[in-house]
């Protein structure tokens, strides 16, 4: 065996299983809904109320052009294959304005809810799934200068998470991004690793980490699920679940959404 050949085994010995399957694909084929599900607030699980999801021109998009008004038709575009260890990548904008009646803290909001519960437990009434939301925000177009809106954030929705081993007390954290506008394109990747690492990435930058995610739905409130719908009692460790694009009120569009699974 050469000196060359054997560098070159060594080096793959040390790459791992996990460079060989490092694979990304898209799970969002740029001329319909196929492999996903919506899940609208109110209405049953597979009907797109008033088409609020959809694809133009290779970009899908949730928009809001068809309500008069929103009534709290918070919905979700649920990934129909369950995941564990994975990266997720995909392209963001948020665009203006917000549908009559959203409510104020929707505004130039959105996300990817990832470890989401099976979108067949979701109640016809319930607004969000139980999951971690990897929450996007913008500023808006008008914001003064200095004025800091960051992104990737993360919100526990029935969940608990803990960050540099510390349990987070409120809903959402605030990441450590920067402010991106209203309508400029946003890259954005999570790594997933079960329960124990989530780590956010904004345009290459990391910006957020936590782990330890763990069940808890009766501690949201007013948009609790049904306890004995879920899979686990509370407490139990979150490790896998669905990923969902978020719907709030704000339009918004994502595009080159691409995974890769790990090992």
């Amino acid at each position: 065996m050469s000196r060359t050949f054997r560098l070159a085994a060594i080096l793959a010995a040390l790459a791992g299983p996990a460079a060989a399957a490092d694979t990304w694909r898209p799970i969002f084929n740029g001329r319909d809904l196929e492999g996903w599900v919506p899940k609208v607030n109110h209405r049953p699980l597979g009907e797109n109320w008033r088409d609020t999801f959809r694809v133009e021109n290779g970009v899908l998009r949730v928009a809001y052009d068809r309500y008069d008004v929103f009534k709290d038709e918070f919905a979700h575009l649920i990934y129909r294959t369950p995941l564990s260890h994975y990266r997720l990548r995909l392209e963001y904008r948020i665009v203006g304005p917000a549908v009559p009646g959203a409510p104020a803290w929707a505004v130039r909001n959105s996300g990817v809810m990832l470890h989401g519960q099976p979108p067949e437990t979701m109640a016809l009434d319930q607004r969000f799934p139980v999951s971690i939301e990897a929450q996007f925000l913008a500023a808006a177009p008008d914001a003064p200068p200095g004025q800091t809106r960051p992104t990737g954030n993360v919100c526990t929705p029935g969940v608990t998470v803990s960050i540099g081993g510390v349990p987070l007390q409120a809903h959402c954290r605030n990441s450590s991004s920067k402010t991106y506008p209203e309508g400029e394109w946003v890259r954005f990747e999570v790594e997933v690793r079960g329960a124990r690492l989530i780590r956010h990435t904004v345009n290459g930058e990391v910006v957020m980490e936590y782990g330890d995610v763990r069940l808890a739905p009766e501690e949201f409130g007013e948009f609790a699920a049904d306890p004995k719908l879920l899979p686990a009692r509370s407490g139990a460790p979150l490790g896998s679940g669905y990923i969902s694009l978020q719907g709030e009120g704000h339009p918004v569009e994502f595009r080159k959404i691409e995974l890769l699974e790990l090992r």
